[in-house]
């Protein structure tokens, strides 16, 4: 994989889901440190990528009102970040899409780099991981 500029990505932010361990609440809408996770994300992932989308499946007016287009991650219903990363990747014209969740407040502003980095040796995709563990919802 190789780009010259941030604006061959696009970035979503998935924010779809039902929000059982939060009381059903929306949870990019849910306040943290005075201001929505969606605006956290927003701001840390917006000088990282070109275009900026939105995957949700409800409450799309709330999130449309950040000038960001708003994707439906599923005609059919909650079916998960799968969904919001395949609307997403029907709806990008970018070679490439930056998937992360909405409930990352602290999100890392070189995440795009280090991802890119991991597909130097040509891989077509990456995934974060913290430890051992795979991070799937933060895949480039």
């Amino acid at each position: 994989m190789s780009f010259a500029h941030r604006n061959d990505i696009t970035g979503v932010i998935l924010a779809g889901g039902r929000g059982h361990r939060i009381g059903g609440r929306d949870k990019g809408l849910v306040a943290v440190a005075g201001k929505p996770l969606i605006e956290h994300v927003l701001e840390a992932l917006k000088p990282q990528v070109g275009p900026l989308l939105i995957s949700a499946n409800r409450n799309l007016d709330l999130y449309a009102a950040y000038g960001v287009p708003v994707v439906i991650d599923s005609p059919d219903g909650y079916q998960g970040p799968l969904a919001g990363t395949a609307s997403a990747l029907a709806t990008a014209q970018t070679p490439y899409l930056l998937a992360v969740p909405c409930d990352a407040p602290t999100l890392p502003g070189d995440l795009a780099r280090r991802l890119v980095s991991a597909c130097a040796g040509g891989a077509d995709a990456a995934v974060a991981r913290v430890g051992h563990r795979i991070q799937p919802v933060f895949a480039l």
